[in-house]
């Protein structure tokens, strides 16, 4: 409303401005003399002829009257045109008077066009500033009514917005429906509780998981516990030396889920950050049984092991050696690829034994190799799958990336990735590039000083 008044206004005073100059302009200077008053002076003139002594001026013009000869017979002022040549200058009226017919004198009525001019100048110029003035304080009132309706309450939902990217959620946005903004004001206060509500839902949510994920955690130990308790018995009860490290292999593995399955509680694959990571001090001979226990179809022979103190995670390192052997047996090529029906364990587990057996085609193992490098101690693990393309290396150790051969195998590309993080935390280093069978992946284990 206020807008549509503003613009009335400002149209109206725009119409008056162009109508008083069209005035000025159009108006004919000489048109400004009143002719029916200079009639009268003549007439006037012309009556007291004979005694123009006693002439009185009836009308408003100033005027000057001559004799044939020229001379002054009357004047209404000074400053007046007192001759011919003068009065034509000056463009003033010329009459004739006659008496009989006879020109006796003449009547030079002057000219004030100008002064008139002049005056109407100086109204037309202040009636336009008056006419501006007014505009300006329009303007600047309704600069005022925009900062007022717009430009202020826009601010206060900038601001709103800011704390509210920022995370805060309680402070709740003032409403001004006399404004422009009310109905966004008041859309945006109910866009805060909501998100407000979605973010305590979520909490509740996350809350709920780590409470599930607990329970879950204790109903898995138990039947891991129960497990080991079983392969425990067995060892002891088995005869044969075979048979007695199956069961050792069952007892460690149940050993490593249940210290896997208590990190359940407070972290998951999408938060690994929260996964802790405590290296210690460790002998490097442990390394035979850790390389030994991922390398659980036998694949690999695990050469001697330099004699060194390494500093790493006992739990974490056995993750990282799992990962790796685990992407091996995927990936490495063999007889046991090409049998239909099974899945890639059952097909490596089919006809075979556990730790030490031969796989079932020669160029189906993995390459182990260990030496001591610049305060690291190098594991080089290489598998016989053939590698992956160059341009792919870079991203392999990348959250959810893998190599185009794995198209067709399961996995969700995250073991090199963990393995990764896990070794970084340890204060070493994973490296993958392209062997000369297959991949290669080196893990630098940093040694304790």
């Amino acid at each position: 409303m206020k807008k549509r008044i503003f613009i009335i206004i400002q149209i109206s005073i725009l119409a008056i401005q162009l109508g008083l100059l069209l005035c000025f302009a159009l108006r004919n200077e000489d048109s400004f003399q009143d002719t029916v008053a200079v009639n009268e002076a003549l007439q006037s003139v012309r009556a007291d002829w004979d005694r123009m002594e006693s002439h009185e001026n009836r009308t408003n013009l100033s005027y000057v009257v001559l004799d044939p000869e020229g001379e002054v017979l009357y004047r209404t002022g000074a400053g007046l045109s007192e001759s011919v040549n003068r009065a034509i200058a000056h463009r003033d009226t010329i009459l004739d008077i006659e008496d009989e017919g006879l020109v006796v004198g003449r009547l030079i009525v002057y000219n004030d066009s100008l002064k008139l001019l002049e005056s109407r100048k100086r109204t037309v110029t202040l009636a336009m500033a008056v006419s501006v003035l007014v505009q300006w304080g329009l303007c600047l009132w309704y600069l005022l009514y925009l900062s007022r309706v717009i430009i202020r309450p826009f601010r206060k939902l900038k601001d709103f917005a800011r704390r509210v990217a920022g995370g805060n959620l309680d402070i709740p946005l003032a409403m001004d429906r006399a404004n422009l903004f009310g109905a966004f004001t008041e859309s945006f206060d109910i866009m805060r509780d909501e998100l407000k509500k979605a973010r305590m839902a979520e909490a509740k949510a996350n809350s709920e998981k780590k409470e599930l994920v607990a329970k879950l955690s204790h109903d898995i130990r138990t039947p891991v516990a129960s497990i080991k308790a079983a392969a425990e018995v067995g060892a002891a009860l088995a005869g044969e030396k075979r048979t007695r490290e199956n069961y050792g292999q069952i007892i460690r593995k149940a050993d490593q889920i249940d210290a896997l399955v208590s990190n359940l509680f407070t972290a998951t694959l999408e938060e690994l950050e929260q996964l802790t990571v405590t290296p210690v001090d460790m002998e490097s001979s442990e390394l035979t049984a850790m390389l030994e226990s991922a390398d659980y179809f036998g694949w690999a022979a695990i050469p001697p092991i330099p004699e060194c103190l390494l500093r790493a995670d006992r739990l974490r390192l056995q993750q990282v050696f799992d990962n790796i052997f685990a992407n091996s047996y995927k990936y490495g090529k063999g007889e046991f690829r090409e049998e239909a029906g099974l899945s890639g364990e059952e097909r490596a587990w089919e006809g075979r034994g556990f730790h030490g057996a031969e796989p079932l085609s020669g160029n189906s193992k993995i390459d182990v190799n260990l030496r001591r490098e610049n305060g690291y101690l190098a594991v080089c693990i290489e598998d016989y799958g053939g590698g992956v393309a160059a341009e792919e290396l870079p991203f392999l150790k990348e959250k959810f990336r893998r190599g185009s051969n794995a198209q067709k195998l399961e996995g969700a590309g995250l073991g090199l990735y963990i393995s990764d993080f896990f070794l970084k935390e340890m204060g070493g280093e994973l490296l993958v590039e392209n062997g000369e069978h297959g991949l290669k992946v080196t893990v630098r284990i940093c040694l304790s000083r």
